[in-house]
């Protein structure tokens, strides 16, 4: 007899990330989808983890990860954001920043707690909260894809345990402002409710614009898990290494989880990470490096029919495509990868009771070479 299996996820299958990618492989497209970059990182991180390697720091490093690293992240953030989180009770070295975000819900959600989205967002979040058995509480960004704080206030309940962020945003490449972050600080002051800062694409943003952590105002700072990601930084999206900060109450409760379903993170990749950040200099640069392919990609796409979007932050460009097609989104960009052989990600995915939009978002976190490809195959639009 076949075994009966009842599904935690139900309604989860194939992400749309996997099938882009598969669809734009069996076509020969170029795969602005998914988002990582197709150029090689910096030898010198390369060189850092290959000596640590050599010298033998390949067994179990400590539970909450390496401390020269704990420390170069505390005194990163300490230096941009202005808070001193203690790198012994504070920060914790992550397999990646989604696997920090899990931990971060199961952490603190219980069956029946409420936890508010603001969709579009990472595919990630909404599954994270029913594997703890919270209940997601989804409320759509303005059409603009900015924080609705009317909305948000009228979504909290008793039963709020959390809200997840995400600066600068994925998939819109919007960046919160210093004013809304000071308006989420004054809607959550005195409540029990919990924040999660996905921050992964903190390096990343442009036109002189200053990311606005969760840890540089007090009344988040006392309650939130902050998220970013080395991989996203570092151009090692493979490595899966991020790190969590928190307070300490906070974070002992996210070890509690962190050290049974992890335990620990790669040793060699910690220790390198660690010596490279010695030198603040490839973080420092990253926003001119980024905003150099974006005016580049957005140069060519603004000679097409798509409409561009803005693009504040992360690596992505959101572009309208109203004036081409009326296909809905996750047609349209099957169309597109099988005849003009580009592939990027419906916006969609990203959201399950946001109005349709024909909106798609492309990744250019690539080469010049390949964006140069795949303009020109764009031109035809």
């Amino acid at each position: 007899m076949p075994l009966t299996l009842q599904s935690r996820l139900p309604h989860v299958g194939t992400t749309v990330f996997s099938t882009m990618s598969a669809l734009a492989a069996q076509h020969g497209a170029v795969n602005l989808g998914q988002g990582f970059p197709d150029f090689a990182c910096d030898r010198r991180l390369i060189d850092a983890v290959d000596a640590a390697m050599r010298a033998d720091h390949n067994q179990y490093p400590l539970m909450t990860g390496v401390p020269a690293l704990r420390q170069a992240v505390a005194a990163k953030i300490a230096a941009l954001y202005g808070h001193p989180y203690d790198a012994d009770r504070e920060i914790t070295i992550t397999a990646g920043a989604t696997q920090g975000i899990l931990t971060a819900l199961l952490a603190v959600v219980h069956p029946g707690d409420e936890v508010i989205v603001l969709e579009p967002c990472y595919d990630s979040y909404a599954p994270n909260i029913e594997l703890a058995g919270g209940r997601v509480v989804r409320v759509p960004l303005s059409s603009s894809y900015r924080p609705d704080f009317e909305r948000i206030a009228a979504a909290l309940s008793p039963d709020t345990r959390a809200i997840v962020i995400n600066t600068p945003h994925n998939p819109s490449a919007t960046v919160w402002t210093e004013a809304e972050m000071r308006q989420l600080e004054a809607l959550l002051a005195g409540s029990e409710v919990l924040v999660v800062s996905d921050e992964v694409y903190e390096h990343m943003v442009f036109d002189g614009g200053l990311h606005q952590s969760a840890a540089r105002f007090p009344g988040l700072a006392e309650r939130s898990f902050i998220v970013s990601s080395f991989g996203k930084t570092y151009h090692v999206t493979g490595w899966k290494v991020g790190y969590v900060a928190a307070p300490a109450a906070l974070m002992a409760e996210f070890r509690k989880v962190h050290q049974y379903n992890v335990f620990t993170v790669n040793s060699p990749m910690q220790h390198g990470l660690a010596a490279y950040m010695a030198d603040p200099a490839p973080y420092l640069q990253l926003p001119a490096f980024y905003q150099a392919k974006r005016d580049l990609f957005r140069a060519g796409l603004a000679a097409t029919k798509l409409r561009l979007l803005p693009s504040e932050g992360s690596y992505f460009q959101c572009v309208d495509y109203s004036a081409i097609s009326d296909m809905a989104d996750a047609e349209f960009c099957a169309w597109l990868t099988r005849e003009i052989g580009v592939a990027a990600i419906p916006m969609s995915a990203f959201s399950v009771e946001a109005p349709v939009q024909r909106v798609i978002r492309f990744c250019f976190a690539k080469t010049e070479a390949t964006l140069q490809q795949a303009l020109g195959k764009l031109a035809q639009l």
